[in-house]
C-alpha cells in the first residue's frame, strides 16, 4: 500500500475514534469541548492535505533543500579563497580523492596561497604559501595534527602524536633520547644486517627474472618495513611477522585517503575496515615485543633497538625514584625522568613511528634508486666518497662518524628529499576558529593542510627547482635558506626522527653504491608521479640488480 494511503487511513481512524469519545464523554466544561473540536478540525485539514501529497515529491523536495543547504555552506566557508566556484552536490570531488592526480595538486597549489575544496561533509583549506604553511605548523593553540581523519581510528585517539600542548611536550621529551647521536649509532649494526639480507634478495629476484626489469617499489616498501621493525623492536619480532606487516601495510596505506566515505570503518572489506584490521595486527605484535623487552632489560640485557633504550630509561627512572624514597641523598638523576609506560603504550608509540616512516621512506628509497641509475655521474661520486670514508675497504662497517663525514652523499640524500619530497602535505584539524590570515578564518572542525611541496620547489630559493642538483647543498645557498626546508615539517609536531631518516638513507645509498650495480629500465610512465599516500613513479620503478664486482 502507498505510504500516503496508510497515513490517510491512520488519520481517519484517529478522527473517528475521537468523535466516538466526544459523543459519549460526560463533561460540563465547554472549553474542553472546544479544544476537542479544534483538534478534530486540524486533523481533518491534515487529512485533506495528505491526500494531495506524493511521497516522491517530498523526497525530491527534501533532497533539493539539502543540496542547496550544502552548497550554501560551502560558498559561505569558501569566501575569498581560490577553489571550485561550486561543490559537486553532497560528495564534492570524491573520485579525485579516491584516485588523486598529482597534476591536479599542482594546479590547486598554483591557484592561490590559500585554496579550498569540499568533500562529503568536510571543508578543506590548503595552504601552499611557505609562510602560511609555517603558520599552521606552529599554531598548536588552534590546530591539531589529524594526518588524515581515519588516522585516529587506526592508531587510536590516545596516541602521542594527537596530544597537544604540555601533554605532547612532556611525552616527546621522553622520546628525544631515543634519537640522540649515541642511540642512532647503536642501531646501525642491526640496519646493516637488514641491508645485506635485502640487497641479496634484490639480486636474486633479478637473476630469477633473467636480468629483465622488475617493478621494485614493493621490494623497497618491504626493505623499509624491515629496517623500521628491526630498529624499533629488534629481534623480538620474527621474520614472518615482519613480512606480514610489510604486506598488510598496503591496506593501511590504502585507507589513508584525505577524506573517506562516511562510516566506511564499519563496512566489511572497505579500505578503512581492512586498514583497521591490519593496524590491529601491528599493535598486537609490537605489544608482545614491548613485554619481551621489559623482561630482557630487567635481567641486564644490552639495548639493541629503540624499545630497549626506552625501557632502560624507564628502569633508570624507577631506580632513581626508589633511591629518593629510601632517603638516599643526591642520587644520579636521569636526563629525563620517565613514568612507567604500559606495553600497549609502547606498542602504540612504535606504531606511530612506523606510520610516519613506512610510506615516506619507501617513497624516498624508490626515487633514490631510480635517480641514481639515471645519473651515473652522481653515483660515481657517491661511490668514490664512500670507499674513501671506509679507508678503501668496501666491506667496512657503517658508523655514524663515517656517515657524518660524507658531505656529497649527504647532499645527494638531501636533494632527493627536496626534489621528490616524501611528504607533500600534513593535514591538521582546526580545534577552534583559526584566523590564519587577517582576512580569513578557518572554522572550528574544518581541515587546514599546510603543503610542503611548493616551498621545496620555490625557484627563488632553489634555482631550476625541477632539476636534480646535489651541489646546490654544497656550493649554493640552499642550506642557508632553511625556512623553505619543510620536508620534516616545523613547529612542535615536526618529525622527531629527522636525523634518523637522513642517517638511514645515507647508509643505504653508500652501501648499495659499493656492493650493487643496478639499471633503470625507463618507460613512458617513469617520470609521471603516482600519489599513493606519498609520491612514487607511475610505473613502480622498473629496475634490475646485480652484484658489483
Amino acid at each position: 500500500m502507498h505510504i500516503t494511503q496508510i497515513l490517510v487511513q491512520l488519520i481517519s481512524m484517529a478522527i473517528m475514534n475521537e468523535s466516538s469519545i466526544n459523543s459519549t464523554a460526560q463533561t460540563s466544561n465547554p472549553f474542553e469541548i472546544h479544544i476537542s473540536d479544534h483538534c478534530g478540525g486540524l486533523l481533518l485539514g491534515l487529512l485533506s492535505f495528505m491526500k494531495t501529497i506524493n511521497i516522491w515529491h517530498c523526497i525530491t523536495s527534501l533532497l533539493v533543500i539539502f543540496v542547496a543547504y550544502d552548497q550554501f555552506i560551502y560558498l559561505r566557508k569558501k569566501g575569498p579563497l581560490a577553489g571550485p566556484k561550486g561543490k559537486i552536490p553532497l560528495v564534492g570531488p570524491f573520485l579525485q580523492a579516491l584516485y588523486p592526480d598529482f597534476e591536479a595538486y599542482l594546479v590547486q597549489w598554483a591557484s592561490g596561497p590559500l585554496s579550498c575544496v569540499g568533500i562529503f561533509h568536510k571543508f578543506v583549506v590548503l595552504a601552499s604559501d611557505r609562510d602560511l604553511a609555517r603558520t599552521v605548523f606552529n599554531s598548536s593553540a588552534y590546530v591539531e595534527p589529524c594526518v588524515v581523519p581515519v588516522a585516529k581510528d587506526l592508531m587510536q585517539p590516545s596516541a602521542w602524536v594527537f596530544l597537544n600542548g604540555k601533554a605532547h611536550v612532556e611525552f616527546r621529551k621522553g622520546l628525544n633520547g631515543l634519537f640522540t647521536r649515541k642511540s642512532l649509532d647503536s642501531y646501525l649494526p642491526t640496519q646493516e644486517k637488514v641491508l645485506c639480507d635485502y640487497f641479496n634478495q634484490f639480486v636474486t629476484a633479478s637473476l630469477s627474472n633473467n636480468g629483465k626489469a622488475l617493478p621494485f617499489m614493493s621490494h623497497f616498501r618491504e626493505i623499509n618495513c624491515a629496517l623500521s621493525c628491526r630498529t624499533f623492536v629488534g629481534d623480538y619480532i620474527s621474520d614472518k611477522a615482519v613480512k606480514k606487516i610489510a604486506n598488510d601495510y598496503y591496506c593501511i596505506t590504502a585507507a589513508l585517503e584525505l577524506v573517506n566515505v562516511p562510516l566506511s570503518l564499519y563496512v566489511p572489506y572497505s579500505k578503512v575496515w581492512l586498514g583497521k584490521r591490519a593496524a590491529e595486527v601491528v599493535l598486537n605484535e609490537f605489544t608482545k615485543c614491548a613485554a619481551a623487552s621489559k623482561v630482557n632489560m630487567a635481567s641486564g640485557g644490552k639495548p639493541a633497538c629503540i624499545i630497549d633504550r626506552w625501557v632502560l630509561n624507564m628502569i633508570e627512572s624507577q631506580v632513581y625514584r626508589d633511591k629518593i624514597a629510601a632517603g638516599i641523598e643526591d642520587p644520579e638523576k636521569p636526563t629525563v625522568l620517565l613514568r612507567q609506560f604500559s606495553d600497549f603504550e609502547i606498542a602504540q608509540t612504535m606504531f606511530t613511528f612506523l606510520f610516519a616512516s613506512q610510506d615516506a621512506s619507501s617513497s624516498a628509497t624508490t626515487w633514490m634508486f631510480q635517480i641514481m641509475a639515471q645519473r651515473p655521474d652522481v653515483l660515481d661520486r657517491v661511490r668514490e666518497e664512500n670507499l674513501e670514508a671506509r679507508g678503501g675497504d668496501r666491506n667496512g662497517a657503517i658508523e655514524i662518524k663515517m656517515l657524518e663525514s660524507m658531505t656529497y652523499t649527504n647532499a645527494v640524500v638531501r636533494e632527493i628529499l627536496r626534489y621528490r619530497p616524501p611528504v607533500i602535505f600534513v593535514p591538521y584539524l582546526a580545534t577552534r576558529d583559526f584566523p590564519v590570515t587577517p582576512k580569513y578564518t578557518v572554522a572550528k572542525g574544518d581541515m587546514i593542510i599546510p603543503s610542503c611541496y611548493p616551498s621545496l620547489h620555490d625557484p627563488e630559493v632553489y634555482p631550476q627547482p625541477d632539476t636534480f642538483d646535489p651541489d646546490r647543498w654544497i656550493s649554493g645557498s640552499a642550506t642557508v635558506k632553511s625556512k623553505n626546508w619543510l620536508v620534516f615539517g616545523t613547529g612542535p609536531h615536526n618529525c622527531i626522527a629527522q636525523q634518523y631518516v637522513q642517517m638511514t638513507m645515507t647508509g643505504m645509498l653508500g652501501k648499495a653504491s659499493l656492493e650493487l650495480d643496478w639499471k633503470h629500465h625507463a618507460t613512458s610512465k617513469s617520470e609521471e608521479i603516482k600519489v599513493f599516500a606519498t609520491l612514487f613513479p607511475m610505473d613502480d620503478c622498473q629496475l634490475s640488480f646485480k652484484k658489483r664486482e
